[in-house]
């Protein structure tokens, strides 16, 4: 915990981020999921992952694969270049461990991609190579297949992976998860669980990660509810990506564009680190939708969040509201529900999203 006295490095501040009451956000759309405790009533939470040291929930997965490479002896400090496709976060808390750790780092990124972000990892020392937004995942020119192809060319270069590396999801079932436990805990008391979990997909690790260690301690809880291991999981894709299921879904319907501005989530593959038989349900939002919540978010609560938190909370409200089981979730005042906030507004600042 922090406060707790002086911090070795800045690696030590990744993590371990508040679990926030959205007490507004609960009564401005007549939410009853509230959990009624012995200290306080506390409604419908959020993770806000931009309390960590890089901003994002990405801080999380980087240092872990890198310290597993090390002990695995593929990257070496101060011989070891790090190359990695990313829509940026990934590339942030990757630029922010190598700093601290020792390697040099190259990072792929996709154009379309915030000028904050590459920024961001270039005062970090990195160097960054723009890639073209609607190059296929599999195409040579798209940010996986240059970051492959300058692997084999440059010396000591080493690709962790993020879309298939084990340690994304191990990084939330054995971190992330914990730290919702814990915090719930200390606040319902030592048998208390999350009931519901939304979050937005891009690379799986996040919602696999937790889905499978909030299950793991709701099964041991015997929870007391219908959901599977006694947690309900709500993955929210963006309009324009592939990852839903069934995957009907993902079908592009007349005046919807293929393309979305939303960053973080969503792909036109499905990673190797997604297990989606951990998902309950989809739920597909818009930008608008995305957007909309994100401003509801920082106007309403003072959250600063990224846009991907919007689509987070967009997903979160449209299940509640359209489909039977989340309208009997809103209005139950013993579930207790968590989204899942990956960013930071700074990322963002320039957008158009957020100037209009």
């Amino acid at each position: 915990m922090r406060g707790e006295g002086i911090v070795n490095s800045s690696l030590d501040l990744i993590g371990n981020t508040p679990l926030v009451n959205l007490g507004k956000i609960t009564e401005e759309n007549n939410l009853k999921c509230t959990l009624r405790t012995r200290r306080t009533d506390v409604a419908t939470v959020g993770k806000v992952e931009a309390f960590s040291a890089g901003g994002s929930v990405k801080d999380r997965i980087a240092l872990r694969m890198i310290l597993e490479a090390e002990k695995e002896g593929r990257l070496i400090r101060g011989v070891s270049t790090i190359i990695e496709p990313t829509s940026g976060n990934t590339g942030i808390g990757l630029c922010l461990a190598a700093a601290r750790l020792g390697y040099k780092v190259i990072i792929t990124l996709p154009e379309k991609m915030s000028l904050e972000k590459e920024r961001m990892m270039t005062a970090l020392g990195a160097r960054i190579i723009r890639t073209p937004t609607d190059a296929p995942s599999e195409s040579a020119d798209s940010n996986i297949g240059v970051a492959r192809r300058l692997v084999h060319e440059i010396e000591n270069a080493v690709m962790l992976d993020q879309y298939s590396n084990i340690n994304n999801a191990l990084a939330h079932e054995k971190g992330t998860a914990v730290e919702i436990i814990r915090d719930i805990q200390a606040t319902r008391g030592e048998n208390a669980i999350a009931d519901v979990l939304f979050a937005g997909v891009g690379t799986g690790g996040t919602i696999t990660g937790l889905a499978r260690g909030l299950r793991k301690h709701n099964k041991s809880q015997n929870a007391k509810n219908d959901y599977k291991d006694g947690l309900l999981v709500v993955g929210v894709d963006p309009v324009g990506s592939s990852l839903a299921l069934p995957a009907s879904l993902n079908r592009i319907e007349d005046g919807q564009s293929a393309s979305y501005a939303i960053e973080g989530i969503g792909y036109d593959f499905i990673p190797a680190g997604l297990d989606r038989n951990e998902v309950d349900y989809w739920i597909k939002t818009s930008d608008d939708e995305s957007f909309d919540c994100a401003h509801q978010l920082i106007r309403s609560e003072g959250l600063l969040i990224g846009g991907s938190a919007g689509s987070c909370l967009a997903g979160a409200l449209k299940y509640l509201r359209t489909t039977e089981e989340g309208r009997k979730i809103s209005q139950d005042p013993s579930k207790t529900v968590v989204l899942i906030f990956a960013d930071s507004i700074r990322n963002y600042i320039t957008k158009d999203w957020i100037l209009n």
